[in-house]
């Protein structure tokens, strides 16, 4: 069964078309009108090996908080869908990935619980487009609609680094959490439901 997810969202701010495969090769094609934001989701999906299509279109006249927030929305919502009722899963894991002098750990359970606890240390207001409190506030988002449970912490000088660097763990480890595990029957759960 084939784990895939195709949304679309339409506000009077934002309209995001998406299309998720949690089993792809880490093909992606993002378009935002944020360009930092498409670097970091493309980072994402080529590194977990998720099929990812994304476009937005949003009030950038405004600025990029309702095209990044609403994004990660509707991409957490589809993951929500393309696992389904998670049964099967290995649901636990986590990754550390360096990035030059940054570091990043990233433990993550893709249960159906929902949380984000996130230390992510930026030194400025901005990579390219794209606030630095915009990157915890749309991983939050994300977290949320998808019911994952995120520990995130990236350090480093450099904050380009520290970004790429986050969002390759969290990649790694969402990789390993939402793997089918072969001696698994039925939901991840001592309670046997999410």
């Amino acid at each position: 069964m084939s784990r895939v997810a195709h949304l679309e969202r339409t506000t009077r701010e934002t309209r995001v078309d998406l299309q998720l495969e949690l089993d792809g090769r880490g093909d992606a094609v993002v378009t935002t009108g944020v360009g930092f934001f498409d670097h970091l989701l493309t980072s994402l999906a080529h590194h977990a090996l998720f099929d990812l299509v994304v476009t937005t279109t949003g009030d950038l006249e405004v600025d990029e908080h309702h095209t990044v927030e609403d994004t990660a929305l509707v991409l957490g919502q589809a993951f929500a869908e393309a696992m389904g009722d998670r049964a099967g899963i290995v649901r636990y894991a986590d990754a550390s990935v360096p990035m030059d002098e940054a570091l990043a750990t990233a433990v993550v359970d893709v249960g159906g619980r929902p949380y984000a606890v996130l230390d992510l240390h930026f030194t400025a207001d901005r990579i390219g487009a794209l606030g630095t409190q915009m990157i915890p506030h749309a991983l939050e988002a994300m977290a949320r609609t998808a019911g994952f449970t995120i520990h995130l912490t990236a350090r480093g000088s450099n904050d380009h680094h520290v970004a790429e660097a986050a969002f390759k763990a969290l990649a790694r480890a969402l990789r390993r959490a939402i793997a089918r595990d072969s001696r698994r029957e039925g939901i991840p759960s001592t309670k046997g439901s999410t």
